[in-house]
């Protein structure tokens, strides 16, 4: 559904504006020991309008994609704008104007193959299940889902930004359990990432090898040990990094996390990581390719650029929008972001990792006499302070620098800030989580990624 001709609607703009008709389509199935247990397509479609007055924003939306819906949502974002900015501009974060650095882009990666029905779909996933069923018979429980997303926006604003863009994502799910001393024991891959299911996926074969791997791996945790607490040095796989980098740096670093007290506040300009670490909140293209969630325009209408956030170790840049960079006397980064058109754009991480070093994973974990190699985290939180708790699902020890015994699960935790400065090494590699989601406020698509790290971390199992 792209929206055509979206210029007519600009004059209606008596302050600055920002227009944005958007679809979001999505699509779920899930399977549960080889029975159907989802199967649901969607699509939310409507228009929103802001405006910005005295310093204060007004916003509308509406389902309906008339122009008479359209032209309506903006005068009444006008509106409020003008009706708000008069209550409460004096505690504003900004008076005077906005930045501008219009965007001007058309982005479709959608599919140009014949789309596959549902039906193809389910027999998709059923031939991973049977698989798992036929070749692991051991198992106590497997689950396979298949989930599609497609962002589809059409932008336009008071300065001169007009964009469009399709962004698809297909992501594939397998968890399989078995059961150990009387207990569960669980393990998950994630497979898939930008793109349509059709350039994503061909033949469920081409998975079979992966899921030897992931049976594998949930064998040897099944007989695996609890990994010793204390602080330790460990290898982060890529995984585990960009996680970190994600949850407990890059939270710190958005610029109105900065507004409400992140202790990354008081940062700026100083060493907060060992001279070893890059950070970036890349736009669009990382390392010569397309990032997992590209963004060539923001949904303020802004030039999407790359924001370094910690140059060799030194915290270098927040990401903003256009209101925290005109109140920080910066250019703006293009980080606001909205999930459907009922949001108003938050500043949001697009693709955050650390950049490749100079060292071989192999002798990183060589390098350790006693610790561990952490490969996959589930679920963790971290806070403005960028203290941080993690699980982790699946790792092994390092005895003498050998990898040993995989490992159960297992925690780290730590301060974000000072671990970073424990970095003695990082991996010449890169990869790319392919399916995280952000939930801040609203739930959104994100990139999260890089290299191994080798680290002195807090690690939490048993005595």
């Amino acid at each position: 559904m792209r929206y055509e001709g979206i210029a007519r609607h600009a004059s209606r703009f008596d302050e600055y504006a920002e227009l944005r008709v958007q679809e979001n389509r999505t699509m779920r199935i899930s399977l549960l020991n080889g029975d159907v247990v989802g199967n649901a397509r969607g699509a939310q479609s409507g228009v929103s309008a802001r405006a910005f007055k005295n310093g204060v924003w007004g916003f509308a939306s509406s389902p309906e994609l008339g122009d008479g819906s359209i032209q309506a949502a903006v005068d009444r974002a006008v509106s409020n704008a003008r009706f708000l900015g008069a209550k409460e501009s004096a505690g504003a974060l900004t008076q005077g104007p906005l930045p501008s650095r219009p965007g001007r882009s058309v982005m479709d990666l959608g599919t140009k193959k014949p789309r596959r029905s549902q039906k193809d779909l389910i027999d998709f996933i059923r031939a991973i299940d049977a698989y798992c069923q036929k070749y692991f018979p051991g198992l106590s429980s497997r689950s396979v889902s298949l989930s599609c997303l497609d962002m589809e926006k059409t932008l336009l604003t008071a300065d001169g930004a007009d964009a469009y863009s399709l962004v698809p994502r297909s992501i594939l799910m397998v968890s399989l359990t078995v059961d150990a001393d009387g207990e569960p024991v669980d393990l998950y891959e994630v497979y898939g990432g930008r793109g349509h299911f059709e350039d994503v996926f061909d033949d469920p074969s081409d998975l079979f090898p992966n899921i030897d791997v992931l049976a594998d791996n949930l064998a040897r945790k099944s007989k695996g040990v609890y990994a010793k607490p204390g602080t330790r040095d460990v290898v982060l796989d890529s995984d585990l990094a960009g996680i970190l980098a994600h949850e407990a740096i890059g939270h710190t670093v958005e610029a109105d996390g900065v507004l409400g007290g992140s202790v990354a506040a008081d940062f700026m300009g100083e060493v907060v990581a060992s001279p070893l670490v890059t950070l970036v909140d890349f736009a669009n293209t990382a390392l010569g390719e397309t990032c997992p969630v590209p963004l060539w325009t923001d949904d303020e209408g802004i030039d999407a650029r790359d924001a370094v956030l910690i140059d060799r170790g030194v915290l270098r840049s927040y990401m903003h929008n256009k209101e925290s960079a005109a109140h920080f006397g910066v250019d703006p980064t293009g980080n606001a972001r909205a999930y459907g058109f009922y949001d108003e754009p938050l500043i949001r991480m697009r693709n955050t990792a650390i950049l490749p070093g100079s060292s071989k994973l192999a002798d990183m974990i060589a390098s350790v006499d006693d610790g561990y190699y952490l490969l996959r985290s589930s679920n963790g939180q971290a806070d403005s302070t960028s203290e941080f708790m993690f699980g982790v699902v699946m790792g092994f020890e390092i005895k003498g620098g050998k990898l040993g015994e995989a490992i159960r699960d297992a925690t780290i935790s730590g301060v974000a800030f000072d671990m970073l400065k424990t970095v003695t090494a990082i991996s010449d590699d890169m990869s790319w989580s392919c399916g995280g989601m952000c939930g801040k406020k609203q739930s959104i698509p994100v990139g999260m990624g890089g290299p191994a790290v080798r680290c002195r971390v807090n690690v939490g199992g048993r005595a």
